[in-house]
C-alpha cells in the first residue's frame, strides 16, 4: 500500500494524522478508545477498531482534492461527535505491515482504514432521511 501524507494537527510524533492510500481510501491514525461510555455506543465488529481525532484533522481532506468545511453529516465511519470536539472514527484496524512500517505510531494509537467514497458522502447535504448525528445512544 502506497501511502500520501495530507497532514496532521499535532507536534508530537506524527499523531493524530490523515493520509490517503492508492486504494482509494484514508488512513486515520488516532488515540485509541478505551472509554467504556462510547465504546457501548457502538457495534464494532471483528476486524475493527475506534480511533478519537480532533475535528480539524479533516481540514486536511482539502490537499486531496475534497472540498474544504464540516461534515454535513455522522454515519459510518464517523461515529460519534464528543463533547470535547473530536470525532470517533470506526474502521478496518490497518494490519498492512508495509503501510504500518511508514508510520511512527505511538502505544496509544492505532490507524483505520475507511473508504474514501464513505467519508466523500459525510461532506455532502443529506437527502430524504433525518440523519442528524449520533449523539446520545438510542433508545
Amino acid at each position: 500500500m502506497k501511502l500520501r501524507f495530507l497532514g496532521k494537527n499535532s507536534n508530537v510524533c506524527d499523531c493524530p494524522a490523515l493520509y490517503a492510500t492508492n486504494r482509494d481510501t484514508y488512513l486515520v491514525q488516532g488515540w485509541k478508545v478505551f472509554a467504556n461510555d462510547l465504546l457501548m455506543r457502538l457495534d464494532v465488529p471483528e476486524g475493527q477498531t475506534v480511533v478519537e481525532v480532533p475535528t480539524e484533522l479533516f481540514e486536511h481532506l482539502e490537499k486531496d482534492g475534497l472540498p474544504a468545511g464540516e461534515f454535513r453529516r455522522l454515519e459510518d465511519p464517523l461515529m460519534i461527535l464528543t463533547p470535547a470536539g473530536t470525532y470517533v472514527v470506526q474502521g478496518l484496524e490497518l494490519t498492512d505491515a508495509e503501510a504500518l512500517a511508514q508510520m511512527e505510531i505511538p502505544d496509544y494509537e492505532t490507524v483505520v482504514e475507511v473508504p474514501r467514497a464513505a467519508i466523500t458522502a459525510l461532506l455532502e447535504e443529506p437527502r430524504g432521511a433525518d440523519l442528524r448525528p449520533r449523539t446520545q445512544p438510542a433508545d
